[in-house]
């Protein structure tokens, strides 16, 4: 297995950050045939696998803001306005995905990108763990 962190600045508002270019990269890099495991070690964060561009991204923030309102609803009460519905969203959005790669490339779906998800504008920085599986 190889494997290889990167760092993502999401910074100081809600975002889906485009890393498949990240991903792609180190899947050459790694090269032949195998899984790249993306893991986001992150408590309020997660990895989505969607289109990109065309709005879809800000369609996913709608709807995460539709469910998982920021207000004041939360238990889990500390930082800013609505932080505990940040702890919730990976429930929802997991801080994983499994990608297969052939010959080096990624086998996406033509409209398919991997995207970090972060609702938690406390936390600018994100590490993101990539790690290729090989027989």
């Amino acid at each position: 297995m190889r494997s290889q962190v990167i760092d993502v600045r999401t910074g100081s508002r809600e975002q889906v950050h485009d890393i498949t270019e990240e991903c792609q990269q180190f899947a050459a890099e790694c090269g032949g045939d195998g899984l790249l495991h993306v893991f986001v070690p992150h408590a309020t964060a997660g990895i989505a696998l969607m289109e990109l561009g065309a709005s879809s991204d800000r369609d996913l923030l709608a709807a995460l803001g539709d469910l998982l309102p920021a207000d004041d609803r939360w238990r889990h009460a500390h930082g800013s306005r609505g932080h505990g519905r940040s702890h919730v969203m990976p429930a929802l959005i997991p801080p994983y995905a499994t990608i297969p790669v052939l010959a080096g490339t990624l086998a996406l779906g033509t409209w398919q990108s991997i995207a970090v998800v972060d609702l938690n504008i406390d936390n600018p920085e994100r590490r993101v763990r990539l790690s290729f599986l090989s027989s």
